[in-house]
């Protein structure tokens, strides 16, 4: 029985063998360079894409929340470093996993550090983020006095740890030249390195983001990198030039419910609540809200000539479809898209379907 006979309502499709290959890929080209791949797992969000990295020598990840830590906890990984400025507010949520399970968090002032200070009871490492730049979040690089505040709060304990310092240039995302803001992130990380590696021998130095760690060669001395999206990638990332279309691990199969063919229109199950509503933009200025494919049996293939979703309400999806695919597809079928934001496709759909019909976990469908 093929996986699209189970399918009747919108599921999100992970072709295994594609994630497999990214995960390999990125894991060659950090080993290549005696770095430490660290992924983000705010993509995937799944034990059992987890358990896929590990035969890949992955054996510590990235998170963005405390639940999504909770989710990961007891699967056997040597830490579990959550990405996101610390919410004193659950640092009891902290303790009772600290107790199990090695954790790092992100500092970025003094007042987060007192309260943890006062509130730990297991031992906890921490991160000090650096801005990258752009300004979202993070201490800035030459504020030297800061950073060694949140230093002598942190030795009022045993509990809290420095590991190291992590930037993510997110601006890669906006920015055509990537090397360029590498070569910051990493000069800056390597400034801080020397400047307290006497004093923290075994301090480490994490870079990460998807568009970045895709194109960049030469990490120089950093010690980790910590791309997250390149797990699945997705048509922002083809955009960017991070990777091909053939690389794009999940698609969203959705139901073919009307044609409009003078219209050059195909009405879809498949709208907000299932594609998030990440967009870019087509050279005359329509909104593209995902990429058109073929389903068939060994999973998706591409159209020979473009089509792709040009509007969306919450549970509508409007194809500005071509020919080709106005003469292959009627009423009832199933059709592919290629999502713009994985992340957010994924955290909508809290699950995934491979291609041989089993179902796949993720954090929110838990």
């Amino acid at each position: 029985m093929s996986y699209l006979e189970k399918i009747t309502s919108p599921t999100l499709l992970l072709n295994e063998k594609i994630c497999r290959n990214n995960l390999k890929n990125m894991a060659s080209k950090a080993h290549k360079q005696g770095k430490e791949l660290v992924p983000h797992f705010k993509t995937a969000q799944s034990q059992q894409v987890g358990e896929w990295a590990k035969e890949y020598g992955i054996k510590e990840i990235t998170v963005s929340s405390i639940r999504m830590a909770s989710y990961f906890c007891g699967q056997g990984w040597e830490n579990i470093h959550i990405a996101f400025p610390f919410n004193p507010l659950e640092s009891g949520t902290l303790n009772n996993l600290a107790k199990n399970q090695a954790l790092s968090v992100q500092l970025i002032n003094e007042a987060v550090t007192e309260k943890l200070v006062d509130a730990l009871e297991h031992p906890v490492g921490f991160f000090i983020e650096i801005d990258a730049g752009y300004g979202r979040t993070g201490v800035e690089v030459s504020d030297f006095g800061l950073m060694e505040s949140i230093f002598r709060i942190a030795k009022k304990t045993d509990k809290l740890r420095f590991k190291g310092f992590y930037i993510h240039p997110g601006h890669t995302y906006y920015t055509v030249d990537k090397h360029k803001i590498y070569e910051e992130s990493i000069a800056a990380l390597s400034m801080l390195k020397n400047k307290y590696s006497t004093e923290y021998p075994n301090l480490i130095t994490r870079v990460g983001d998807t568009p970045g760690c895709a194109v960049v060669d030469d990490f120089g001395d950093v010690d980790q990198i910590g791309p997250g999206n390149f797990v699945f990638y997705d048509m922002m990332q083809v955009n960017l030039g991070s990777c091909q279309k053939e690389d794009v691990a999940v698609a969203l199969a959705v139901p073919v419910v009307d044609i409009k063919k003078h219209r050059n229109e195909i009405l879809i199950h498949g709208g907000g609540v299932h594609l998030a509503k990440d967009v870019l933009a087509e050279p005359d200025g329509s909104k593209n809200f995902g990429e058109i494919v073929y389903l068939d049996k060994d999973g998706w293939k591409m159209t020979g000539q473009r089509s792709y979703v040009k509007s969306i309400s919450q549970e509508h999806g409007l194809i500005q479809a071509s020919d080709e695919l106005l003469s292959k597809v009627k009423v009832g079928d199933l059709i592919g898209i290629l999502p713009i934001h994985s992340c957010m496709t994924a955290d909508c759909m809290k699950s995934y379907m491979t291609l041989d019909g089993k179902w796949v976990d993720h954090t929110e469908g838990a």
